[in-house]
């Protein structure tokens, strides 16, 4: 069963429908179902499908000429194998489809140019002479990031201004990644996506007709499962020093956020290879660097600020579980490894995945115009504020603080301010309280509306508040993970659930 994956989808159908000749790069990192998708998006469509190997140019061009030839071509009663990548790339002209696009899909296309650095050029050649008046649409897929960032479609190399489309893959949002799973409640349902995130080949790992303790046991913790021992594949696959790279992976999963933590916790003591590492973690797609929502350009030109999290779920998971725990595992220990381990830690794991969601909750409300006014940006707010202490001798201090979610609008007039709680008690009012005090270094700014987002309800005064501000809004679990809409009336500064 194929899921989600609706905006790629409409990309390349709408590219399809187009007049005039097509050439799409679509990239992304591996598992994120870069192929599953090119496939859903031919089934319905005559077209070849070819992906490459780690193979010989000759090997590789054999290999293509097979598939173009198993076509109703004319060149079929000439030849067995094409001359060359130009002849072979022109024969796409010949695929006898009638009316419709002449499509040609190449999986992995970074594998055929590795030992042929010439067939960009080949193919750019080909294009601007003839391809692109024609009623052709080819499809150069890929998995290594870098490569088609800057050999593909960088400034002064071949393809550079060619291509009619540039789509890259990410993870499914969360959204996607439950349908997954449709019969989970919602508790499980954020379980499941702080676990895995939305790696389609992740979330495939996972039997959705038993519990998630046992899914972890079975398909995560158990050795021999694929998702055992996935992280060690795939950074064989697109790193060197991979024990630097487990080192520091480790490192961000147990919550050091900064470089020089970062350097420290991993060993690694010149913070700027530890920099040069993150780096190519992100390339990747498995970390990225923060910074705070309102964060000017020359504060993110800093390479000493901003901090490092993991965006992959299942990489977080598994150096906070899997990996610190490899000798037990490995002796068969499932069993303990999750009673002992993961199931006391599990809950609070997942409240960072929440404040995730709940951002993504807020994005699809600004879709919808079911907010009290449109953010241009939106994140986590990090700040200095100065806080009541009994402790001190003037009975303040300077802490630095953070917000879950800063929604700021146009010229900085409006905020909305959020805070996600995924805990077993009900939002409190004095956590409520503890919100609105971090606000100091912003608070004459402009007008503010509150967001609280609660796994387990909220108590009493917050429920009471809510008729006299005017300006805060609870949305309880049931409504988050269901996208419940929610529609904004103006002229009476309230939300409205929409039956």
């Amino acid at each position: 069963m194929f899921v989600g994956r609706e905006a790629e989808l409409k990309f390349l159908r709408d590219k399809y429908n187009e007049d005039k000749g097509q050439l799409i790069v679509l990239y992304g990192r591996r598992r994120v179902g870069k192929t599953e998708t090119l496939r859903e998006f031919g089934k319905d469509k005559p077209h070849i499908f070819y992906s490459c190997t780690q193979s010989t140019d000759r090997v590789q061009l054999a290999r293509f000429s097979e598939q173009i030839l198993k076509e109703d071509i004319p060149a079929k009663q000439y030849i067995s194998e094409f001359a060359d990548w130009e002849s072979a790339f022109r024969s796409v002209l010949e695929l006898p489809y009638g009316n419709n696009k002449r499509l040609l899909i190449i999986d992995e296309f970074p594998y055929m140019c590795k030992n042929n650095k010439s067939i960009p050029s080949i193919l750019q050649n080909l294009w601007d002479s003839e391809l692109k008046e024609k009623n052709v649409m080819i499809v150069l897929c890929g998995s290594a990031m870098s490569f088609v960032e800057k050999e593909l479609l960088a400034e002064k190399n071949p393809l550079y201004g060619r291509a009619t489309g540039i789509y890259k893959m990410t993870e499914m949002g969360f959204y996607d990644a439950i349908k997954f799973f449709p019969d989970y409640s919602d508790i499980d349902k954020v379980l499941a996506y702080s676990i895995l995130g939305g790696i389609p080949h992740y979330l495939r790992q996972f039997n959705p007709n038993i519990s998630i303790s046992e899914n972890i046991k079975r398909n995560i913790l158990t050795k021999g499962c694929v998702l055992y021992s996935e992280v060690d594949f795939l950074l064989h696959q697109e790193l060197r020093e991979t024990p630097v790279y487990n080192s520091i992976i480790e490192a961000v999963a147990l919550g050091n956020t900064k470089l020089n933590e970062i350097s420290q916790k991993s060993l690694v003591e010149d913070t700027s290879k530890t920099s040069v590492y993150l780096k190519n973690l992100i390339e990747l797609g498995i970390a990225c660097r923060e910074f705070s929502v309102d964060a000017r350009v020359k504060e993110k030109a800093n390479l000493s600020r901003g901090t490092y999290r993991l965006t992959d779920n299942f990489f977080r998971f598994w150096y906070s579980f899997g990996f610190v725990n490899y000798s037990q595992l490995e002796d068969g220990d499932v069993d303990g490894v999750y009673k002992y381990i993961i199931e006391p830690a599990l809950h609070e794991f997942a409240s960072f995945t929440f404040e995730d969601i709940c951002r993504e909750f807020v994005k699809e409300q600004q879709k919808k115009n079911a907010l009290p006014f449109r953010y241009t940006k939106m994140g986590r707010w990090t700040g200095r504020t100065t806080l009541r202490d009994k402790n001190t001798k003037c009975g303040v201090r300077v802490a630095e603080t953070k917000i879950d979610l800063l929604g700021i609008g146009k010229e900085e007039k409006e905020y909305l301010v959020g805070e996600c709680k995924f805990k077993k008690q009900p939002f409190s009012y004095s956590e409520y309280l503890d919100m609105t005090a971090k606000l100091s270094p912003l608070k004459d700014k402009a007008k503010f509306y509150y967001a609280l987002f609660s796994e387990s309800g909220f108590d009493e005064q917050i429920m009471n508040e809510v008729e006299k501000s005017g300006n805060l809004y609870l949305y309880d679990l049931a409504t988050i993970v269901n996208e419940k809409s929610l529609h904004y009336n103006s002229n009476e500064f309230s939300f409205k659930r929409n039956s």
